[in-house]
This record gives C-alpha cells, sequence and structure tokens, in this order.
C-alpha cells in the first residue's frame, strides 16, 4: 500500500487552522499517489488540549472539525487522524467520558476505528485525567483495501517487553494487534523531543518491526507548545531498515510503499544541531502562536544572554529582535562591549541603559530602613529587579516578549533572582546545563564567529558586587554539573552521586539543600523549553517540604 506520513504543525484548539493544515496535506498525498494517509494524535484539536477537554463547548466544535475534514479531504482517500471520541459506555459502565482515539475518514464522513490503550501519567503527561483506556487493543484493526492495518496510538508503541528492561504496562497494544492479524502497523504520535530521542524512538520501533516481522508506521507531530517541542521525526520501518530519511522539526509529507524493499539507516544528528532546532522552533513557534513578532533581552556580555540572542536571532530573525545592556556600578567594561560586539554580529537592535543612578535613587529611599546594615544580598538582588523593570517596561511600549536567559544549573540551586532576571514569557535555554550551553555556544561558532571569544572564555559572573565570580558561590560547572544531573534528572541519592562524580559526599548534600531550597523559585520560573527527559515542567516536586536526605 502506498501511505503517506503527514507530520504536520497543529495548534491547540486551532480547530479550523488544524483542519486546514490536514485537507491540504491530504490533498497533496493524494497527488503523490497516496492511497492512505496518517495524521498524528490528537491532530483535530492538537496536543495537549488538557482541560479544554472538560468543556462541552469545545467537544461539539471538535466533532463539527472531525466533520469538515471529513468532507473536505479527497473522497477517494482513506486518512487516519487523531482525535477525540467519546466513551458510550461512560454512564453504564463508569470511566472517563472520552477516548483518546483515530478517526478514519472516508467517503466524506468519520467513523473512530480505534482508540488509545496506554494512558500515560508521567513526566508532563497526564492522560488519564481526561481519558479511558481502550480495553481491546486487538479491536484496532481496520481493513483497508484490502489490507489488514493495526492502529496504536502513541504509548501503545512504547511497552515492548523484548525491548524495554521494565515494563509500564501489562499490555502490549501492538502484540496484541499484530496478533489480530495486522499486516502493518501505524503510529499516530505526539513525542515531545528530548536530549537523545530521535535515536532511541528509531531503535525502538526497528526492535518491534523485527520482533513482529511487520512493517512499522511511526507519524509524529512536529511544532512547539509552550514548553514541549514536537520534533516530528516520522519513521517508515521493516526489519530490512527505514524506508525514507526522518525529517526533523519541520513538516514533511513522505510517501512510502510498503511493498518496496526499505533498507536505509537513520543518520546520526549532532546532539547540539538538535538542541538548536528544537530551542528555535520553540521561540518561533511561542512567539508567533501568541501573537507577537519581536522579543527583547538582556545583554550582560556573558554566555547565557549571548546565546539566547543568538537562538533568537535564528527563529525570529535579526530585525525581530533587541538587546539591551544594563551596566551597573560593578559591571567590567568588557561586559557592555562584549554585548555590543554580540549585537554587531547578529545584527539586531541595541540599546545601552545604565543602572547606576537607579542604584543611587534605590539606596537613597531605602536608606531610612536599611541603614546600619552592610550591603549584601538585598543590594545584589536589586539590581536584578532593575534589569527586569527596564526590560518589562521596554516589552510593554514597544510591543515584545522578554526572554529569560537563565540556563539549567543557575535554575537548579537558585542562582537567579525571583522577579529580576527570571522575568520574561519563556526561559529557552533553562533546560540546558551550563556545559551545554558553551558546547552549543562553540557549535553555533563553528564556521564563524557569531558569539564573541570572549563571551565563552571568561569566566562566569554575575557582577552583583566587585570581582564577584559564579565560583564563589558554586563548584566550576563541569564539575558541578554531572551532580546536578544525577540529582535532579536521575534522582539518585547523595552517596550515589558522590561515589559516580567523585565529589566529596557533604558537598553534595549542601548541592542537594540548594535544589530543595529553590523550589519555590522554580514554581515561579517562567515556562521553560523542554530539552530534556528532566525538565522542570515534569519534575513535580512539592514547592513546601521539609524533607532532606540525612
Amino acid at each position: 500500500m502506498r501511505v503517506a506520513l503527514g507530520q504536520i504543525d497543529t495548534t491547540v484548539g486551532d480547530l479550523a487552522g488544524n483542519v486546514a493544515r490536514i485537507v491540504q496535506f491530504a490533498a497533496e498525498a493524494k497527488q503523490k499517489g497516496a492511497e492512505l494517509v496518517v495524521f498524528p494524535e490528537l491532530a483535530i484539536c492538537g496536543y495537549p488540549p488538557e482541560d479544554l477537554l472538560l468543556r462541552p463547548s469545545f467537544l461539539a466544535a471538535h466533532d463539527a472539525a472531525l466533520q469538515r475534514a471529513a468532507q473536505q479531504v479527497p473522497a477517494d482517500l482513506d486518512v487516519l487522524v487523531g482525535c477525540v471520541a467519546r466513551n458510550d459506555s461512560a454512564g453504564t459502565a463508569g470511566g472517563r467520558a472520552l477516548h483518546n482515539a483515530v478517526a478514519l475518514l472516508q467517503g466524506g464522513s468519520a467513523r473512530v476505528v480505534a482508540r488509545k490503550t496506554l494512558l500515560p501519567t508521567y513526566d508532563v503527561f497526564d492522560e488519564s485525567r481526561y481519558f479511558e483506556p481502550c480495553r481491546a487493543p486487538e479491536q484496532n484493526v481496520v481493513v483497508l483495501r484490502g489490507r489488514r492495518v493495526g492502529i496504536v496510538v502513541c504509548e501503545d508503541g512504547w511497552n515492548d517487553e523484548h525491548f524495554f528492561d521494565k515494563r509500564s504496562y501489562a499490555v502490549d497494544p501492538v502484540e496484541r494487534v499484530v496478533r489480530a492479524g495486522a499486516e502493518f502497523v501505524v503510529n499516530l504520535s505526539a513525542s515531545p523531543w528530548s536530549r537523545g530521542k530521535e535515536a532511541f524512538r528509531h531503535r525502538m520501533v526497528a526492535a518491534a518491526s523485527a520482533r513482529h516481522r511487520v512493517p512499522m508506521l511511526y507519524v509524529n507531530m512536529v511544532g512547539g507548545d509552550v514548553e514541549l517541542q514536537f520534533d516530528g521525526g516520522s519513521l517508515a520501518v521493516k526489519p530490512s531498515g527505514v524506508a525514507a530519511q526522518p525529517i526533523a522539526f519541520r513538516e514533511a509529507l513522505v510517501l512510502v510503499d510498503t511493498e518496496a524493499p526499505w533498507n536505509e539507516t537513520p543518520a546520526p544528528v549532532p546532539v547540539e544541531q538538535m538542541q538548536h532546532a528544537a530551542i528555535v522552533q520553540g521561540i518561533r513557534d511561542y512567539v508567533r502562536k501568541f501573537g507577537f513578532q519581536k522579543v527583547v533581552l538582556g545583554l550582560s556580555g556573558g554566555i547565557d544572554s549571548a546565546l539566547v540572542a543568538t537562538l533568537a536571532v535564528d527563529a525570529l530573525g535579526a530585525g525581530n529582535v533587541a538587546g539591551i545592556a544594563m551596566p551597573s556600578l560593578y559591571s567590567s567594561d568588557h561586559s557592555v562591549a562584549d554585548a555590543r560586539q554580540l549585537a554587531h554580529n547578529l545584527g539586531i537592535a541595541f540599546h545601552v541603559l545604565p543602572i547606576a543612578p537607579l542604584q543611587q535613587t534605590f539606596a537613597d529611599v531605602l536608606q531610612p530602613v536599611f541603614a546600619g546594615t552592610p550591603p549584601g544580598l538585598a543590594e545584589e538582588n536589586l539590581q536584578a529587579r532593575m534589569r527586569g523593570t527596564l526590560l518589562m517596561a521596554f516589552a510593554n511600549k514597544h510591543g515584545h516578549l522578554v526572554l529569560t536567559t537563565g540556563n539549567k544549573s543557575e535554575c537548579a540551586v537558585g542562582y537567579c533572582t525571583i522577579y529580576g532576571d527570571t522575568n520574561g514569557a519563556i526561559a529557552p535555554i533553562a533546560d540546558l546545563w551550563k556545559t551545554e550551553v558553551w558546547a552549543l555556544s562553540r557549535w553555533l561558532n563553528r564556521d564563524s564567529v557569531r558569539i564573541p571569544v570572549n563571551s565563552i572564555e571568561k569566566p562566569p559572573s554575575a557582577e552583583l558586587r566587585p570581582g564577584q565570580l559564579d565560583t564563589d558561590s558554586l563548584p566550576p560547572y563541569p564539575e558541578l554539573d554531572p551532580v546536578l544531573r544525577c540529582l535532579v534528572e536521575e534522582e539518585l541519592t547523595v552517596d550515589a552521586t558522590a561515589q559516580r562524580t567523585g565529589m566529596a559526599r557533604e558537598r553534595v548534600a549542601q548541592l542537594l539543600a540548594k535544589v530543595h531550597a529553590a523550589e519555590w523559585k522554580r514554581y515561579q520560573y517562567p515556562p521553560t523549553l523542554r530539552v530534556s527527559d528532566r525538565c522542570w515542567s515534569g519534575r513535580r516536586m512539592p514547592v513546601m517540604h521539609r524533607w532532606r536526605e540525612s
């Protein structure tokens, strides 16, 4: 069968826009000779729709949109599309009112032909809040043009006992549909990207194809939804190889023939290239889908703001990015010089707004209540909050969004000022460890110097007091990041972290205490573009708790 993989970018709640993309891609698939086109999970309403699913008016509009799609796609083309379906037995047998489902658009009508079995409730997912699972996945087989097609939805393909050391569920829907006679299996997915995810998916899908000796067609969503970045990377896999190279971070329509030989191997992609593509997509789609065009950020001359500015230019174009240097009494000469050089390299608008006069004004106003106390954290934090106020003022006046420039290492230990450098609409690199920030910056400079070399090479400093360096409060980042990876991404114990990294147990315990103490800051942090398996949005720690590992 000639099958088109419709890797499209949907927007949650944009029912008309999503249907238009489906109709457009279906028409193109028909022109290319496809007999079947497959679109991603919940493509009608966008993923994840969350509590919109609790609104009857939204569900009614969704159903109407599904019918419009059925009437507008080519009548002689079979279309499988992710949608919401009612659970008809909810009233009598109980359970959730909805299914995460797949509809077949055929001959001008829509018919639900499959329902999702495995509903993830980990990390950023909470599908059991809304959906009832399919209890008989072997029924998710439909005959199309004389071929028995097995249908699974995203998580349904992530439970192969021969691939995973430890399964999360008792049922393997892929095994069930193959046992029910499926000649090939399609997986409609909305699987967000994280570090190494594309290679892992290929190994997983290839293992299922080899085990069951059937072609596996994996169709994934693309596009940004606030924190989540869907990379596409759709695959058609046989035991002999893949049909075509997967396409990442852009819409695509790929035609494959299930009867043709497939023998390609996906080409490896540098992690920095994938991180760059994910964050650029995240900035672009966040700004665009919220109806904005321009962004502004503070430029300190350091590596974090330099990287965010460069990524913003790649996402939006230099004409839509503004940088503001805000030197204080303690700023070094190279801070403004490096910021200015970056702005020149990137071709963005650049402004210098010194905060030294504001520092003196605040000191005068606060003198009655600060008298007799030495300068310290309060005065340091005020500088960050002055800068945050100036950025917000510029953004309000000129219709920009503010980008937050903090990285994951700083965010993990609370090395940031709430209502100051944490201001912003979105945090593009808050899921990148500081060592990853350096690696990505050097990768961006691989062909020409975009980020000033001095910004990359100089010791990191917040410059909130004379001679301040990050290492005054923290271990050097090459030592710190492996420890934080263990504590945050793997949830290892203090002892296990110390043993793996070689850092003294007492120092590891101190760092874990900092991670716990900073939870309230992360709770108020702007949305973070997720590029790891353990981003802040999926790490559900209590904001207030008194547990400490002994």
